[in-house]
């Protein structure tokens, strides 16, 4: 336990320079693993900092955490500041007051409420566009606090810090029990981005901005996770159909432990529609992965993420009864425009005929995680990608290392429960969405990641 709080010099350095630290410090989880493994944060503070959805709301909750946990905080904070390579400030934090230019007025310890003023509600609300599809760049002036930190969320990129890696340990602990996940790579992983669609056979499905940022998070976390990843964009209906069928005929999979499927589209309850206007019926896309027409895929897990609206009805939300009073919103989201809202089984292998053969159910040993609820409006910002997606990254990332993948769903729908759209004056403000998934796996599906069984 520590004894006391930080000293108050190291404490009134943080205050002094808390403003150029919240803009610029990059809180990654290299910065933290450093703190934790110093004994300044707890395994469990480590991961609150890394849930928060935003750089600036990272940075602020460590900056308030860091008084508060001991005379060796600043020390350690330097220490981390040099081995992530962020020099500059702590050289700017550890440079004595009177050698200030300008002194920086003290910060507020508490994390700013995130509000716009009203002249920059009046110039949203006063667009010539409409304001979910509006990029603003407001007339250069001298900003305050606050208004630096709104105008600076949608510049956010997605959470890309490394893939924790699973322990020994863990792995030996948990491999019985679970899907094996020996292979290396783990399986083939097919990712589907529709972004820009035709304008004469689809003028109500405008482009999906920040599609482009969904299928490039995608590509990395599940690199990153072992998987051989081909992403496609902009496909009709028929060439997904197409890519799909030559993906669950690959003879590869034979040798893989698993598969990934990842479809981002404009969509309706049960179909996604492709860059023609043309709808994928979602039913035959699981139908081609079931255990007669995808026989290679047995017993192997085959996991399904759907980033697409099934209905155009948008989620308003409920005012919670026994709630705190809301007075900020987590960040400046916006809703997807337009209808993001809007084999053969002959080929089994063969083997001995005399023998009886244990049967499977047609369709097993699979989980799919969908953006939204039947009938609701999926959600996306046109910088950071779709809010699903977002906290599917951020979660793998972070918890695939000790989290079966039932878990992580789990985890990724508290995230995306917590999650409010911001877009004052309009339909949009204060939107929610909720996201959900559905299994027939059999076993617990632990990714393993980084760790391959020494035979």
């Amino acid at each position: 336990m520590l004894e006391c709080g930080m000293l108050e010099r190291d404490s009134r350095a943080l205050r002094r320079r808390s403003l150029v630290l919240c803009k610029q410090l990059v809180v990654d989880e290299l910065l933290v693993q450093f703190l934790q493994a110093d004994n300044i944060l707890t395994e469990s503070m480590a991961e609150n900092i890394m849930a928060e959805p935003t750089s600036h709301k990272r940075s602020w909750r460590l900056l308030l955490l860091l008084p508060k946990r001991g005379p060796r905080a600043f020390r350690s904070f330097c220490s981390a500041l040099q081995e992530t390579e962020q020099q500059h400030l702590y050289e700017l934090i550890t440079q004595p007051p009177e050698k200030d230019s300008k002194e920086t007025p003290a910060e507020p310890e508490e994390e700013p409420v995130l509000q716009t003023t009203e002249k920059k509600r009046k110039m949203l609300v006063d667009s010539s566009l409409p304001l979910p599809t509006q990029e603003v760049i407001a007339t250069k002036r001298a900003r305050t606090h606050t208004e630096s930190l709104e105008f600076s969320l949608d510049t956010d990129s997605p959470i890309n810090s490394p893939v924790l890696p699973c322990t020994p340990d863990f792995y030996l602990s948990h491999c019985q029990q679970s899907y094996r996940m020996n292979s290396s790579p783990r399986g083939f992983a097919l990712v589907i981005s529709n972004v820009t669609f035709d304008l004469c056979a689809a003028p109500d499905l405008d482009p999906r901005k920040g599609g482009e940022v969904d299928d490039e998070v995608l590509r990395k976390v599940f690199t990153e996770l072992d998987y051989l990843v081909t992403v496609h964009r902009d496909l009709t209906a028929q060439g997904m159909r197409a890519c799909i069928e030559n993906f669950c005929r690959r003879p590869d999979h034979r040798t893989m432990d698993s598969s990934v499927v990842c479809l981002l589209s404009h969509g309706v309850e049960g179909a996604i529609y492709g860059t023609d206007g043309q709808l994928l019926q979602l039913d035959w896309v699981f139908e081609s992965f079931d255990n007669a027409r995808c026989p290679l895929l047995q017993n192997k897990p085959k996991m399904f993420f759907i980033q697409a609206c099934r209905g155009e009805e948008m989620d308003c939300g409920v005012e919670q009864i026994d709630g705190p009073v809301r007075t900020s919103s987590p960040s400046c989201e916006q809703r997807d425009a337009g209808r993001e809202g809007q084999g053969d089984a002959n080929s089994r292998p063969r083997g001995d005929m005399g023998r009886p053969r244990i049967k499977l159910p047609q369709r097993s040993d699979m989980i799919c995680g969908f953006a939204s609820l039947k009938g609701t409006a999926a959600m996306r910002n046109t910088k950071r990608g779709s809010w699903f997606i977002q906290e599917l990254n951020a979660t793998l990332r972070l918890h695939a290392r000790d989290k079966h993948l039932a878990d992580i769903m789990v985890q990724v729908n508290g995230h995306i429960k917590e999650r409010e759209g911001y877009a004052p004056g309009t339909a949009h403000h204060r939107c929610k969405e909720m996201s959900e998934f559905t299994s027939s796996l059999c076993k617990d599906l632990y990714l393993f990641p980084k760790y391959q069984p020494q035979y």
